[in-house]
């Protein structure tokens, strides 16, 4: 049986907290490349006892919006992902080489007279890298909550029960119309 208006509401309230999720990544005070925003998408689909609305952004979407947990002195206020857990650091870094487009973007990358100057490892040397350095304060402190998808989802969701509830009020209306 196909519920064509439970199907328009979903798919309406997928759009709503996509759109909200692209409103708050380019709200956010840093810079971004803006990947995350781009790769944000949903599929609604049929399944055999209803119908399936999925979430799907960039393999780091999840620690954005829910924070990671730092290994030494958290300030992340990570919250529970949805095994229930938190998502930490607890012996690995990450790459301080995945930095350095962030770096750049940020305006962090040191210049001498316009130019940039060495930034790399292989320049400064391992503990007086910036891209180190930064690594290393990320896992100690960890990465913030963003909240970007969390919040627009609970938002929508408040209200997506009662439209759903109307909507199966016109599917059944329909149904017994047609017979």
């Amino acid at each position: 049986m196909r519920l064509k208006e439970i199907e328009k509401t979903l798919d309406k309230f997928a759009q709503l907290v996509i759109q909200q999720a692209k409103t708050n990544l380019q709200n956010k005070k840093s810079k971004s490349s803006g990947r995350l925003a781009k790769s944000l998408k949903y599929q609604l689909t049929q399944a055999e006892k209803g119908l399936v609305l999925s979430f799907f952004g960039t393999d780091y979407a999840d620690f954005l919006d829910k924070g990671v947990k730092g290994a030494i002195n958290d300030k992340s206020g990570a919250i529970k992902n949805k095994d229930g857990n938190f998502y930490a650091y607890t012996n690995k870094m990450p790459p301080p080489s995945k930095l350095d487009n962030w770096i750049v973007r940020n305006n962090l990358a040191p210049r001498q007279n316009g130019r940039f100057t060495g930034r790399k490892i292989s320049t400064v040397g391992f503990k007086k890298s910036i891209q180190f350095l930064l690594a290393r304060s990320i896992f100690s402190r960890g990465i913030k909550a963003s909240m970007y998808f969390t919040k627009p989802f609970e938002k929508e969701y408040k209200t997506l029960a009662a439209n759903l509830v109307n909507d199966f009020k016109i599917e059944i209306d329909n149904k017994i119309e047609n017979k």
